[in-house]
């Protein structure tokens, strides 16, 4: 919005020329998105707190949890409104991959919260029953996977990392990737979110190296020294993803351990969903497996530990996602979360090696 109201008058006033670059409105985002979700954050949990609107816990789960059963939970909301806040501020919205991103993180996070809604007002632990929650989550992510190509002719060329030279035109077999891939890791951030502030910090770190990319990849001059592909327009995105590093860190400040508020399927869906939809603008499809190792290693633990128990009758885990069977281990909560974000940041630098390793 800043971008078309002020950059027009650069002419004839000095300073307003800045608004032209991606990298200045994207520290823009960065410091209005958490501005906004550390005021707001404290506002939510106090009307949380009064309404006794609490986190549901496991019966199943680690017995250290049950101390949290006052917590209050759904703060993805203030962690969104900075986000849509400061993304309407700050990017330029006559680019196509703004209102998508921004189109699909909302309607993923109606998703979320119509399943905390059951969770947590209606008291029923289970939320949206997985027959209604994951047909809707399929719809939406084929939206928008349908606009990308068919709407706005995307390349369906599939980049592979560390192979220059090799990349295989998928056609219209890009699609149900591409909608399999904002489902799964919507689903694995999902799953990731179990223990203070253990999923905040790996999405930060996640969206900082797409941040990266994103704004290589709408680069053309430096898309070509690193010979990635140019994705024309797709550098705003970069200012999507440091409002939402910006958002995650204010939300952090009362998230991290002992946490005063949780996420909520409302935070934790869409952040998936809008990471993987950045993934495949900027053609770094394949990495996100680097990039989001932590999300693809605690929803790995849950397939295997449900096909080892379905097939051979025995669990491989002492419990499901992985951060529990660390827990259950003598793991202390803190140094499960802190060993977790370490792994992160080191999948994070080993995916931006990518850039050169060709």
């Amino acid at each position: 919005m800043l971008y078309h109201l002020l950059y027009p008058l650069h002419d004839k006033l000095v300073g307003f020329g800045v608004f032209k670059y991606i990298t200045f409105r994207a520290f823009l985002a960065f410091f209005t998105a958490m501005f906004i979700s550390f005021f707001a954050t404290p506002l939510f949990i106090r009307y949380m707190r009064r309404r006794a609107l609490w986190q549901s816990i496991r019966e199943d789960g680690p017995a250290g949890h049950f101390e949290k059963d006052k917590t209050p939970t759904m703060g993805g909301v203030a962690i969104w409104i900075g986000v849509f806040v400061a993304t309407f501020i700050c990017a330029r919205w006559d680019t196509k991959f703004v209102p998508l991103s921004i189109g699909l993180a909302i309607a993923y996070a109606f998703v979320g919260f119509v399943d905390d809604y059951k969770k947590v007002i209606l008291k029923d632990y289970h939320g949206l029953k997985a027959r209604y929650k994951f047909p809707l989550q399929l719809a939406l992510a084929l939206c928008a996977s349908l606009a990308l190509f068919d709407g706005f002719g995307f390349d369906t060329h599939l980049s592979v990392p560390f192979f220059k030279n090799v990349t295989p035109d998928l056609g219209w077999f890009y699609v149900p990737i591409a909608t399999l891939l904002i489902v799964g890791v919507s689903n694995a951030v999902n799953l990731t979110d179990g223990l203070d502030g253990l999923v905040t910090m790996p999405s930060i770190i996640a969206y900082m190296a797409y941040g990266v990319f994103c704004y290589i990849v709408g680069h053309a001059g430096i898309a070509a020294y690193l010979n990635v592909p140019f994705v024309p327009e797709s550098g705003e995105l970069a200012i999507v993803c440091t409002a939402i590093i910006g958002a995650l860190l204010g939300f952090l400040w009362y998230n991290a351990q002992p946490a005063d508020i949780f996420m909520g399927d409302v935070g934790s869906l869409p952040l998936g969903a809008v990471l993987a939809l950045v993934a495949i603008v900027s053609k770094h499809e394949i990495v996100l497996s680097i990039v989001g190792g932590i999300f693809f290693l605690e929803t790995m633990s849950v397939i295997v530990q449900v096909a080892s128990f379905q097939l051979f009758g025995k669990r491989v885990l002492k419990m499901a996602p992985l951060h529990h069977h660390f827990e259950l281990k003598g793991w202390k909560e803190s140094k499960v979360i802190v060993r977790f974000w370490i792994v992160a940041f080191v999948l994070a630098v080993l995916s931006l090696s990518t850039l050169k390793l060709r």
